[in-house]
């Protein structure tokens, strides 16, 4: 079944070529920006703050203006805009007043989607800017040209995304309010499924169903997690080819083998239906990881990448942004920042750093959102607790309104030890005197918290060479 119509086709930009973007500078936005640019199409933007994405938008040929203004719009045949921009924008108003059409970034990424007969979505609630990235390197270190949508910054590309001339095409595809319905993938893979914005899907089900109706929207195959007991319920009735990941017998790709070969890194022999092929060995830490790259390696094999060349890309993967990236060591301190803000999440990259060569692991976190805090609070305590001291942020509502009465003091009180501070500058004069050589700093949450990061390397650096507070 082809389902695939060129993007001039498709019903959102049929007869367009002049679009507007409201939130131009959007990590989010920007690999969509650079794929429709690459087509033809005639863009502009605008966004409230200055920064690197407007700048490369800039060199592209892109006018971009600085803060909104009604007359931005003026000559567009569509306006999209990022869910971050409020309804009452007013070049949305404008749009709206002189009946512009507008869709959201979602929306029209699902258009893109639909312009490939490759269309690589990689969804999952945990791990997927990791394999998208994983498998975006392993098909450009092959010699490939996809175009890519990264949630997460690779250090490869440059950025976020990419515009390629091959009709491949690698997505990350996001659960939160659905927005993956709006993709059309050819091959849909499935890293796991847990307990996440149970504030949108109330409840397991209703999540599970929502990644059954993403894989059932395939058009070509269905990769998934054969050791995730809740990803096996979604996948059950797909009516469309399936293969399996894992490190459990019977799926179709499997680690066997699984150890440590450097004390940090997992190595693992892959098995292709049962049959022997090559030696794995990961540059990434961590044992999630494993799973993470063999759904890469399944769907770089869908779209016919040999095994052998797989594992050669593989060993020069070294991960994305934010995903136990490693900023400074100042005076014997390593200061490391991770994007995990779920249970599931912090558990595995506490659990790794572990069993590394750090003299204490400290876990500097910020809680985001007041619903998800409130309904993993025991989850969050039990995880966080893995780290020798932990150290909390107020939480970021981002979206929310606390009504759920919950404050990082309510997580603090559940974890021994562990002390919470209103902002990042506190955190950071209180880490100043706090930590010794041979200490590991983590900075962890999907909110802003790398900031807090960027603080306490810059007071650990006054304070190398001065006097001690020790």
């Amino acid at each position: 079944m082809n389902h695939r119509v060129t993007l001039t086709e498709n019903s959102i930009l049929k007869g367009r070529k002049n679009l507007h973007f409201v939130g131009i500078g959007g990590s989010g936005m920007f690999p969509i920006v650079q794929i429709l640019h690459s087509k033809g199409f005639h863009i502009t933007g605008s966004d409230q703050n200055e920064g690197d994405i407007l700048k490369l938008e800039r060199a592209m040929g892109i006018p971009v203006s600085l803060g909104h203004k009604a007359e931005n719009v003026v000559g567009a045949d569509l306006v999209v805009y990022s869910a971050a921009v409020f309804k009452d924008n007013c070049e949305l108003a404008y749009a709206e007043e002189h009946h512009i059409p507008t869709v959201e970034r979602s929306v029209m990424l699902g258009a893109i989607s639909d312009a490939f007969t490759n269309a690589l979505c990689v969804s999952g609630t945990h791990g997927k800017t990791t394999t998208t990235s994983l498998l975006t390197s392993i098909l450009l270190d092959c010699g490939r040209d996809p175009s890519a949508v990264i949630g997460g910054k690779l250090p490869k590309i440059g950025g976020y995304g990419r515009a390629g001339q091959e009709d491949l095409f690698v997505c990350e595809a996001c659960e939160f309010v659905d927005t993956f319905l709006h993709l059309s993938p050819d091959i849909a893979i499935v890293l796991n499924i847990d307990d996440d914005h149970l504030d949108y899907f109330k409840t397991m089900d209703n999540l599970k169903r929502s990644f059954h109706k993403f894989a059932a929207s395939a058009s070509k195959m269905v990769v998934y997690n054969g050791d995730d007991a809740n990803t096996r319920d979604a996948m059950a009735g797909i009516d469309r080819p399936t293969v399996t990941f894992g490190m459990g017998r019977g799926n179709d790709y499997q680690a066997v083998d699984v150890r440590l070969h450097d004390g940090v890194n997992y190595q693992y022999t892959l098995f292709y239906q049962g049959e022997k092929q090559t030696e794995i060995v990961l540059a990434v830490p961590g044992k999630h990881n494993v799973l993470n790259s063999l759904a890469a390696i399944a769907a770089a094999h869908a779209v016919g990448v040999g095994f052998d060349q797989i594992a050669a890309c593989i060993g020069e993967f070294h991960g994305a942004g934010r995903r136990f990236e490693v900023l400074e060591k100042v005076d014997g301190v390593t200061f490391a920042d991770d994007y995990a803000h779920h249970p599931t999440e912090l558990k595995a990259i506490l659990e790794t750093t572990k069993e590394m060569d750090f003299k204490r692991v400290w876990a500097v976190f910020q809680p985001f959102t007041y619903s998800r805090t409130a309904i993993l609070l025991e989850d969050f305590a039990q995880v966080l607790s893995i780290a020798d001291r932990v150290v909390l942020s107020e939480i970021m509502g981002a979206r929310e309104i606390n009504t759920y009465q919950i404050y990082s003091k309510d997580l603090a009180e559940k974890i021994p030890g562990c002390v919470w501070f209103p902002t990042f500058e506190e955190i950071a004069d209180y880490m100043e005197c706090q930590t010794e050589p041979g200490d590991l700093v983590l900075t962890l949450g999907c909110g802003d918290v790398y900031k807090c990061a960027r603080m306490m390397i810059s007071k650990a650096k006054e304070k190398a060479g001065g006097p001690s507070c020790r």
